[in-house]
């Protein structure tokens, strides 16, 4: 883990300008070094100028000092320096400023154009202090005059040039971490930014693979249920009366029971053993797989068992049979010429029609029903509407039980698959589903 911004601003706890303490220290002992360099050389300053040695003195220590501004202002710090060439002092200060002003965050110009400055300060103070020592001292009459060049430009060029060229190599190696540092804080970002995306992306695809197939459990169960209550509250009201149809109508509960029965072991078969697949002999252990990824893949195959292993379109007229047979008057009507579709969209259509015909036989008992089936060129449409129920018999009455999600899941299944789903009452009261399918037919 690295250090975020955050942390590092938070870690700069020193006094004013300072990022620690120990930076502060360290300025504060180079300007009291420098001041006591500059004070000892404003002596000699104050005799060759005349003045009293406690003004040189108090001028050397005030110039001295300014080391400890050199990481606030840097520039200033370079400028006095230049500024006290001529005075002979300030060598630490001179050196000490070049390097700040060149590892700083200024421009390159500036610090070179202030570089220069102080080497030609330095090179013509050298100069002319070292031709003044060389007239006065008459015991090196040899020495030529070409030494006095040679030693003001070497000492100009070793005072300036290697405390900006090491404070240009520090500032490039400070810049560079610090732009590591950055690059990795971000990627830290951008990598906790994808955990929390791929984290709510799972969370989405498993409330999804949830919504699926608890609207394929209610389907399944609800319409089944549906016609084994209304069989056995006819079987109830004619097993006196007619022995026969009530054998009859206890043989399609018993029917309808292991359909449904059959159904609910498939699916929850499926997402028992996490694909539709059945295992002669148990697998050998591996290695641990995360929970959630086991659910979803579980989810996963479930759905795609009931895409493969679904209703279709010709199970439609099996499931108004049921219908009819439980007492519903049902009156379906085929128009187009049928095909072959994708399977998600045969069950769809199959769904919606088996639903619809389930609320029919929980709100609308007895009443007469529609249901139209349309194939067209590139879609497919389907309508199941009811009239309004008749007069409730107080002895066939049966309040079925309901969730409030069938139209929900309709219009799920239909808006999955880019498709139109309308539902509401009818002006002659009754209740009315329509939904249509974009359906290209399904590749041979």
């Amino acid at each position: 883990m690295t250090t975020t911004g955050d942390d590092r601003t938070t870690a700069m706890t020193g006094p004013w300008w300072w990022e620690r303490w120990r930076g502060a220290a360290l300025d504060a002992g180079l300007a009291l070094v420098s001041a006591a360099e500059c004070g000892a050389e404003g002596v000699e300053f104050a005799r060759d100028a005349g003045l009293p040695t406690a003004v040189g003195v108090a001028f050397g220590v005030l110039a001295g000092s300014a080391l400890l501004f050199r990481r606030r202002w840097p520039i200033a710090v370079v400028l006095i320096s230049i500024a006290i060439t001529p005075a002979q002092m300030g060598v630490l200060l001179t050196v000490v400023g070049l390097y700040t002003l060149a590892a700083s965050e200024l421009p390159r110009r500036i610090t070179g154009a202030l570089a220069g400055m102080s080497m030609a300060g330095t090179m013509i103070v050298a100069l002319v202090r070292t031709s003044q020592d060389m007239a006065n001292d008459a015991s090196s009459p040899a020495i030529g005059s070409e030494f006095v060049p040679f030693f003001a430009v070497t000492a100009a060029v070793g005072v300036t040039a290697p405390p900006v060229l090491l404070g240009l190599y520090v500032g490039a190696r400070r810049r560079l971490v610090e732009g590591m540092r950055e690059r990795a804080d971000s990627l830290e970002r951008e990598l906790q930014l994808l955990a929390e995306r791929a984290e709510e992306r799972a969370e989405w695809a498993r409330n999804e693979e949830r919504t699926r197939i608890a609207r394929e459990m209610h389907d399944v169960v609800a319409h089944r249920v549906s016609l084994m209550v209304v069989h056995a509250a006819a079987l109830q009201a004619v097993a006196r009366k007619d022995p026969e149809k009530a054998v009859k109508n206890a043989a399609l509960v018993g029917d309808m029971g292991r359909q449904a029965l059959t159904e609910l072991r498939e699916m929850l078969g499926v997402l028992r053993t996490g694909d539709g697949t059945k295992s002669a002999k148990p697998a050998k252990p591996a290695e641990p797989v995360p929970l959630a990824a086991v659910g979803h893949a579980a989810a996963a195959a479930a759905s795609r068992a009931v895409d493969e292993e679904g209703p279709s379109l010709a199970d439609l007229d099996e499931l108004v049979g049921q219908s009819r047979a439980a007492g519903m008057a049902v009156d379906l009507s085929v128009e187009g010429d049928p095909r072959d579709y994708a399977a998600d969209v045969e069950q769809t259509a199959y769904r919606v029609v088996q639903e619809a015909l389930t609320n029919v036989h929980k709100h609308a008992a007895g009443a007469k029903t529609y249901v139209r089936l349309a194939h067209r060129a590139s879609e497919i449409a389907m309508q199941v509407e009811n009239e309004p129920p008749p007069e409730p018999d107080s002895a066939a009455d049966v309040r079925l039980p309901s969730g409030g999600n069938g139209l929900v899941g309709m219009k799920e299944r239909v808006m999955v698959l880019g498709g139109v789903f309308v539902s509401g009452p009818t002006d002659g009261g009754g209740f009315r589903v329509s939904a249509v399918l974009p359906a290209p037919a399904a590749a041979g």
